[in-house]
C-alpha cells in the first residue's frame, strides 16, 4: 500500500521560500512518476509540478515556474520527494499534496493514483 506524507508547510512572507518534503513508501514509488498540487480556499485543486521516475522530466504549471523545484531522491522501497519554493506569493497559499502516479512518466499532469493528506502553506505579512 502506498503512503504519502508531507511536512514542511508554515507560514512566510511573502518574498520568502519554504521547502516541502514528502515521505513516499509502498507499491512502486520509487518508479512512479511523482507530483504537487494545491488547493485554495474555495478553488479546486491544480497541478503544480511532477517528476518523473527517473526524475529526468520536470513538468511545472505557468505561475510558478521560474521560483518553484521539485526534486526527488530515490532508494530502494522509497522516495523523499521535494519542493523547493521561492518568492513565494500570496496567490501561493494554499493546502499542498504530494501524489504518486500509477505511472513512470509524466502523463499530461494526470494518472496520479495516491495522494497524501496536505500540508499548509501560508504567504502572508
Amino acid at each position: 500500500q502506498v503512503q504519502l506524507v508531507e511536512s514542511g508547510g508554515g507560514l512566510v512572507q511573502p518574498g520568502g521560500s519554504l521547502r516541502l518534503s514528502c515521505a513516499a513508501s509502498g507499491g512502486t514509488v520509487s518508479s512512479s512518476a511523482m507530483g504537487w498540487f494545491r488547493q485554495a480556499p474555495g478553488k479546486e485543486r491544480e497541478f503544480v509540478a511532477g517528476i518523473s521516475g527517473s526524475g529526468g522530466g520536470t513538468d511545472y504549471t505557468d505561475s510558478v515556474k521560474g521560483r518553484f523545484t521539485i526534486s526527488r531522491d530515490n532508494a530502494k522501497n522509497t522516495v523523499t520527494l521535494h519542493l523547493q519554493m521561492n518568492s513565494l506569493k500570496p496567490d501561493d497559499t494554499a493546502l499542498y499534496y504530494c501524489a504518486a502516479s500509477k505511472y513512470a512518466l509524466l502523463n499530461n499532469r494526470g494518472g496520479y493514483a495516491y495522494w497524501g493528506q496536505g500540508t499548509q502553506v501560508t504567504v502572508s505579512s
